[in-house]
């Protein structure tokens, strides 16, 4: 029950509501190049010094500045009465761009594509369907194409994978013991980001990312260097094109796109293609099995629903899928993250 200073004063109420401020703010400062200007100018500076070299006023900077101390993001020291801005650790290791750990391109491809179709929420709701011709002008089955129609826009939803399993591939890669699985197939792969680490945990694998040939091309050039011995690469469309045989197939975020039907399709051509003894990885968002939360997936839920025509699903839920696909001594392990994995066995 609430408390009755709770009904008398409802700041969580009023903490929602302002929730998107906050977003956007990051969002506003990662897109102006604030934490980069502000790395490297390898010294504090004045709001008006940062207004000058981004090309902003200088009040409307001062602002964001003093709304980026107070979110922790970044430092002010004041000397004479005046603001003098500088970086973190946090925001210097996930915010500035050139960073290894950079969150940038994830904060811009939220800012610029789930933020726009999350304003067409309530007609999600009511429809039942994703708003990326509202959001965006261009339908979903066109998403990808936009996406790749230039080495810059494939580059920018790279990265933005790219980082995901930088902060959480380790976690859902050592969910499970893999070690006896040598040949691995990572199926809609992307970047690569997740393979590295399943390779740098278990080095005598070898994973080979299938993936439609732009992204191949991309990863390759961008993503994956000759370091990288035990990764290959292999073109192609995993619903339309064969799937070679292997001992362990991992798919990161791929189920949660679909409808039941095609996962189903998708699942059982894998089974087919799996070893004896072999198994399938799912490494996906869960909700609780009473769909309680946690508040994290039934929100990233909510967003499959305005982006694609899949959603988040319970244990049972994932279970149940493997099961209908021939799968067996099925496991789920919750790593505490966002991201948890599910694993099927031939």
């Amino acid at each position: 029950m609430c408390s009755s200073e709770e009904l008398d004063y409802p700041q969580k109420l009023l903490d929602y509501q302002r929730g998107f401020f906050i977003s956007k703010t990051v969002f506003t400062a990662c897109e102006l190049g604030v934490f980069d200007l502000l790395h490297e100018a390898k010294e504090p500076i004045s709001a008006a010094a940062v207004a000058s070299q981004l090309s902003t006023s200088e009040d409307g900077m001062e602002r964001l500045l003093d709304a980026c101390v107070g979110l922790k993001l970044v430092k002010v020291d004041l000397k004479n009465n005046k603001g003098y801005y500088s970086n973190n650790e946090i925001s210097t290791v996930y915010l500035v761009k050139s960073s290894p750990r950079t969150l940038y391109h994830m904060m811009m491809y939220y800012s610029k594509t789930v933020y726009m179709c999350w304003h067409f929420l309530p007609q999600a709701i009511r429809e039942g369907k994703n708003q990326y011709e509202r959001a965006l002008g261009i339908s979903a089955k066109d998403v990808f194409e936009a996406i790749y129609s230039s080495e810059e826009e494939m580059l920018t939803f790279m990265y933005n994978m790219d980082s995901i399993w930088k902060i959480n591939g380790k976690d859902v890669i050592q969910a499970f013991d893999l070690s006896t699985y040598r040949t691995v197939y990572d199926l809609g792969g992307c970047s690569g980001a997740l393979a590295k680490q399943l390779v740098s945990t278990y080095n005598e694998s070898t994973v080979t990312i299938m993936d439609l040939p732009k992204v191949v091309q991309t990863a390759k050039k961008h993503f994956v260097t000759d370091k990288d011995q035990h990764i290959h690469f292999l073109e192609g469309d995993f619903f339309n094109d064969p799937i070679p045989e292997a001992d362990l197939f991992v798919m990161a975020r791929i189920i949660h796109d679909w409808t039941e039907e095609k996962c189903l399709q998708l699942l059982r051509k894998i089974y087919q293609s799996c070893r004896s003894g072999g198994g399938v990885l799912l490494v996906e968002v869960l909700l609780n099995e009473d769909r309680s939360g946690p508040v994290i997936s039934q929100l990233f839920s909510l967003n499959m629903l305005v982006q694609t025509e899949g959603k988040e699903r319970t244990p049972s839920e994932y279970t149940s899928l493997l099961a209908d696909s021939g799968f067996r001594d099925i496991e789920v392990k919750v790593t505490g993250k966002i991201y948890d994995a599910i694993l099927g066995r031939k």
